[in-house]
């Protein structure tokens, strides 16, 4: 369980930190911040996040989003989940090249 910030107005706007465990540079490539971009265009779309502004730094993400349908924590719950697990995979493909 997260012992840090939590989301308490589910309706409220954000301003979210999004960090890679120990601080690994991954998003230096490009693939792994394209997958980023597919996933927030997929939660804008099919699940009501609304992002006002958003950066990707080489080991961490600002976002400024407030979830549209009253379930901000729940979305990014997803995110992160799906994001990292495309992530994983892509970095575990080109282990085995």
């Amino acid at each position: 369980m997260s012992t840090g910030y939590q989301i308490k107005d589910q309706e409220s706007a954000y301003y979210l930190t999004l960090q890679i465990v120990h601080w690994v540079d991954i998003f230096s490539r490009k693939i792994y911040r394209d997958i980023v971009i597919d996933s927030l265009k997929y939660c804008k779309k099919e699940k009501g996040l609304e992002i006002y502004a958003y950066v990707i730094m080489s080991n961490h993400i600002h976002l400024l989003a407030r979830g549209g349908k009253g379930n901000l924590s729940g979305i990014l719950r997803d995110f992160k989940r799906h994001t990292s697990k495309r992530i994983n995979r892509g970095c575990s493909a080109k282990g085995r090249k």
